[in-house]
């Protein structure tokens, strides 16, 4: 068993394993910073010892090394009423931050 946590950051989840690349929400204050510190823990384990947060793991937090923004897929919706000539076709690329994680600390 290997080490991970489950952190919290931008109102969504992810599990995150040292090493591991993973793309979230831009982060305030995050733009200049080459290490960005993720201190939502939510779960955390090493294997032999397990932390369940009520709601976060006091003390823990996971080490990231900031990889810059990059943008997301866009997404196309498009909106037809029959029968009317109505059509209505909007784009949206969601700006993200790229992180790697260095190290998971409890």
């Amino acid at each position: 068993m290997s080490i991970y946590a489950i952190v919290e950051t931008g109102s969504k989840q992810y599990w995150v394993e040292p090493k591991s690349v993973l793309d979230v929400e831009l982060l305030e204050g995050a733009e200049g910073q080459k290490e960005v510190v993720l201190d939502r823990v939510l779960f955390f384990t090493d294997g032999a010892k397990t932390s369940v947060g009520t709601p976060v793991v006091k003390g823990a937090r996971v080490v990231c090394e900031n990889l810059g923004a990059v943008r997301a897929p866009k997404v196309i919706h498009y909106r037809m009423r029959r029968r009317k000539a109505s059509r209505r076709k909007h784009g949206h690329r969601q700006e993200l931050l790229r992180l790697l994680v260095k190290e998971i600390k409890a």
